[in-house]
């Protein structure tokens, strides 16, 4: 059955597009929420009449989502969630959270529906997430989750790694400057 799309329906088209769907999808889902219409004569005639309004909606909304991948693009967000033993969490970081986490900590509101993940965040640590912002385009966000307790010991532990790292410079400028010191005295 042909419809009219009269919005976005992901994987089929955009608004003004006109898709074959399955007639109970249509007649059940579609028609019901006003997501599509009938791709009747008529219905085709107004959608030409209409076509210069829903040319300038769809500029507007890529613009909208170009600008929210430009402000999301390369951030990081924290999700505080429980960590047990060896960095394993207490059920899984949802797309809920992580949409609660970048509008508080961003300040940029996105739908949950939008956040595309590969599989579910079940350890603590740094996880790349994309968000489907609008059909193609998507933007890749950091999602680090952890607990206090959790970012308290990746704290020492960076800490303890930058110690050691100067610890190991300053050993080697010390042998560097005993073997100045041992080659000016031979001379």
């Amino acid at each position: 059955m042909k419809v009219i799309l009269l919005s976005e329906l992901r994987g089929k088209g955009g608004e003004g597009d006109i898709v074959d769907v399955a007639q109970g999808y249509a007649e059940n889902y579609l028609f019901p929420q006003r997501i599509a219409i009938a791709a009747t004569k008529g219905n085709i005639k107004q959608l030409e009449e209409r076509r210069h309004n829903i040319a300038k909606r769809e500029e507007q909304r890529i613009a909208d989502a170009e600008a929210t991948k430009a402000a999301l693009e390369g951030k990081s967000v924290t999700v505080e969630a429980k960590v047990g033993e060896e960095g394993q969490l207490f059920g899984s970081v949802t797309t809920a959270m992580i949409a609660d986490a970048v509008k508080d900590q961003l300040g940029i509101e996105i739908d949950r529906k939008r956040i595309e993940r590969t599989a579910n965040i079940k350890t603590a640590g740094v996880h790349k997430v994309n968000v489907n912002l609008y059909r193609e385009i998507t933007a890749t966000l950091e999602v680090t989750v952890g607990d206090a307790e959790w970012f308290a010991a990746q704290a020492a532990a960076a800490e303890a790694e930058v110690a050691e790292a100067a610890e190991e410079a300053a050993e080697e400028v010390e042998v560097e400057v005993e073997e100045i010191v041992v080659e000016e005295a031979a001379e």
